[in-house]
């Protein structure tokens, strides 16, 4: 189970942009939460200390713990909505968790012992095509991530969806393809091959040259 983060928060009683721009101004958050078989509740969360938050990964898949006044309800991240020039949070979403239901999230995936796989140490090339899976479970068994052990690939070696060992009581949602490729060890390529390569292409363009200087 991943641990839990403590999320301080205000009610906000009008919504609208104008009401968000004032919010901003404030060094505020806007953000709503919902689910739970509740109403959705606007908030407000100090910008600051939420920033801080999300510098931590694990707060992205983890159970949070949503003070509002005085009530308190378990929530996840569902949304984030961040400037697209600047570093600043616009709006967050969470959704309220029932212990007895089970909820669909997006983990990070960890990739243990890349350096030393056999293929790197060999002279391959790691691909990721993936960082990140959909799964479902009971909040009691969220995991902060999956993790993937790369120790004992190959070059030309592929991990699938199919191949990831998840924990116990977590499942891949049915949206999941479960042969998409998560990552491979690939042949590297030497210098030699690099330059050999380059100067093919300088005596290929040359021709082309000629030719159609000839016409």
């Amino acid at each position: 189970m991943s641990q839990t983060f403590e999320v301080a928060a205000q009610v906000r009683g009008d919504g609208g942009k104008g009401a968000s721009r004032r919010l901003r101004r404030q060094g505020l958050v806007p953000g709503i939460v919902y689910g739970g078989h509740q109403a959705p509740q606007m908030i407000a969360l100090p910008h600051n200390e939420l920033v801080r938050s999300l510098e931590q990964e694990a707060f992205y898949s983890s159970l949070l713990v949503l003070h509002v006044g005085e009530e308190r309800a378990q929530v996840v991240l569902k949304d984030l909505q961040r400037h697209p020039a600047k570093p600043f949070i616009l709006h967050v979403d969470f959704q309220r968790v029932s212990m007895a239901e089970k909820l669909r999230m997006t983990v990070p995936l960890h990739f243990e012992n890349e350096k030393t796989a056999r293929g790197v140490k060999a002279g391959g090339k790691v691909s990721r095509n993936l960082t990140e899976i959909e799964i479902s479970c009971l909040p009691s068994d969220l995991p902060e991530y999956i993790s993937l052990d790369m120790e004992e690939m190959e070059i030309g070696d592929i991990v699938h969806v199919s191949e990831l060992k998840l924990p116990e009581g977590v499942e891949l949602t049915s949206a999941t393809d479960v042969e998409t490729p998560v990552v491979l060890i690939h042949a590297g390529y030497s210098d030699s091959d690099q330059i050999d390569e380059g100067e093919g292409e300088g005596e290929s363009d040359e021709d082309v040259g000629d030719d159609e200087v000839g016409t």
